[in-house]
């Protein structure tokens, strides 16, 4: 058998009852168990090729065979069959190598979402090709494919977002990257995106003070009042969320993971006020945080109405419906800008409340995991607290005369 060969391994338990060489082995034909018909098969130019012959009799299925291959044979001498495996066969490596790698570095959620992304887009456009022939012109092909392939009921396109076609382009890149170190490939081609115009800089949705007031008065009258008093209990830890979130700065995430014995209650010595040191873990391993002092009362309320166990979640469920609810009914989705609030703007309302009072960046950098660049980019571009009008609006000395004439 040829060395590379592998069609003899058994597919769902059926072995190959027959197999016969052709052309001095270079091809072969064999039948599986429970089907009337010959198969073919060749190694030729770095790949596997496979097909059916659609014949029951041996002597023709070779016929066939030898056509078929000879007919390969020619298309590699006239360049139509390049040299090399295909981005299909580089792909299912990627996979394979990518998930054993990053085990317990990235999270699950993430690795499928790039096994998405190869099999139900990259490997259909791009499947068959060798690597040689993936270049920036193909890679442009493939996003015009992207873009205009689907369409809705009333035959308009569908267009993928933005940011979607920058996550397939980020997987694409990787994948040609694992190549490039194999050494399939001598460099990796640019396939970043052309006529590209440089990104906005946009703030993250967070509630102003006046904003945040009315969204916590509102779960504070749902807690007290609820529309059904079987989600009274819901209505409560609701209100406690928000507050204990837009105090502390979590991820939502690391909310999520939060159990009873990873708060405690101590007094600070700069500020003299009792508040919450919370240990943190989430997206960026282990990591610490100190509330402000408002954030106490809704964990007492959380601990003595649950009569919590020290491994017990602060948030066993997800509040994510009723906050939208509570958000859609005061008006409150949706910023001005059109960014859409989630349980997220609590932690970029933490930010940006605490920098608007003159927080120092750097320590609320730390305090919530983050860099400082991040906050710059994100947070306090949009804060006037941050424009210091004595550096801005400086004046040069003027002679005596000009002063004259401008008053």
């Amino acid at each position: 058998m040829h060395k590379t060969c592998t069609f003899c391994t058994p597919h769902s338990g059926e072995g190959h009852i027959e197999r016969h060489d052709i052309l001095g082995g270079e091809a072969y034909v064999y039948k599986r168990n429970g089907s009337p018909y010959w198969q073919c098969y060749t190694y030729l130019a770095g790949r596997i090729w496979r097909t059916t012959t659609k014949e029951e009799r041996l002597s023709h299925a070779k016929e066939f065979a030898e056509d078929w291959y000879l007919g390969l044979r020619g298309k590699k001498r006239s360049g139509e069959i390049k040299e090399g495996p295909t981005f299909s066969q580089v792909a299912d490596k990627f996979q394979r190598e990518y998930e054993a790698i990053t085990q317990g570095h990235r999270s699950p959620k993430y690795i499928e979402t790039h096994k998405i992304i190869i099999n139900a887009h990259l490997k259909p456009f791009l499947g068959p090709l060798t690597l040689p022939e993936i270049t920036p012109g193909k890679v442009q092909e493939y996003r015009v494919h992207r873009q205009t392939s689907r369409k809705n009921k009333d035959g308009e396109p569908i267009r993928p977002s933005r940011s979607t076609l920058h996550h397939e382009t980020v997987t694409l890149r990787q994948i040609l990257k694992m190549a490039q170190r194999d050494g399939l490939i001598q460099f990796v081609p640019d396939i970043s995106p052309p006529y590209k115009a440089s990104g906005k800089i946009g703030h993250r949705a967070w509630f102003s003070p006046d904003e945040y007031r009315q969204l916590y008065e509102a779960t504070r009258r749902r807690a007290k009042k609820p529309l059904n008093n079987r989600w009274q209990e819901e209505c409560q830890r609701l209100h406690d969320y928000v507050l204990f979130m837009a105090n502390t700065g979590l991820r939502p995430d690391e909310a999520a993971r939060l159990e009873y014995r990873d708060v405690s209650v101590e007094k600070d010595d700069g500020t003299a006020e009792e508040l919450l040191v919370i240990e943190v873990r989430g997206k960026r391993g282990v990591g610490y945080c100190k509330s402000t002092a408002n954030a106490v009362r809704p964990f007492m309320r959380l601990k003595e109405r649950n009569n919590a166990k020290p491994t017990d979640r602060l948030f066993p469920s997800n509040q994510r419906e009723l906050l939208n609810a509570i958000l859609t009914e005061e008006n409150l989705k949706k910023d001005r800008d059109g960014n859409r609030r989630t349980a997220y703007s609590l932690r970029h309302t933490y930010i940006c409340l605490r920098l608007s009072e003159g927080a120092d960046i750097y320590q609320i950098a730390k305090n919530c995991r983050t860099s400082v660049e991040m906050i710059e980019k994100h947070y306090a571009v949009h804060l006037k607290n941050t424009l210091d009008a004595g550096a801005i609006n400086v004046r040069k000395s003027r002679k005596k005369k000009d002063e004259d004439n401008e008053e």
